[in-house]
């Protein structure tokens, strides 16, 4: 009953304060364990950017690999298409359509582009707003 009728300190003799360390030393000690952590911390940071620096330059490559053919993909379904065309219409005339075709998607691509573009400056207010075409 008697420790808690008193909430004082405790009682703390002179060898008591010899064993605990200081509180210099208890930040000496806190400032050796940052430091250890931070240099730690810098170590494993450099070894992330160097994996990701060797792994960007082969995902670059697969990526203009895979774009390539892409577009050589796309290619040969063009011509498909105005060689399976040309029965029908002629060579001229499968050529025509097809290219006339693909400019019709190319304009509906940047009309839909422009839409998008506005409709992101005036949520931005960057416009006025009441742009109604777009």
């Amino acid at each position: 009953m008697d420790s808690l009728a008193s909430p004082g300190p405790p009682d703390v003799d002179d060898e008591d304060l010899r064993e605990d360390p200081s509180l210099a030393q208890d930040m000496k000690t806190l400032a050796s364990e940052v430091r250890a952590f931070a240099e730690a911390e810098l170590a494993y940071q450099k070894a992330r950017a160097a994996y990701a620096g060797s792994v960007a330059g082969a995902i670059a490559a697969l990526g203009i690999v895979a774009a390539v053919l892409l577009f050589f993909a796309a290619m040969a379904a063009i011509f498909g298409t105005v060689i399976a065309l040309a029965s029908v219409l002629g060579a001229w005339g499968a050529m025509a359509a097809v290219s006339l075709a693909l400019l019709a998607f190319a304009a509906l691509c940047a009309l839909l582009a422009l839409m998008r573009f506005r409709r992101m400056k005036a949520v931005l207010g960057q416009g006025d707003g009441n742009d109604t075409r777009g």
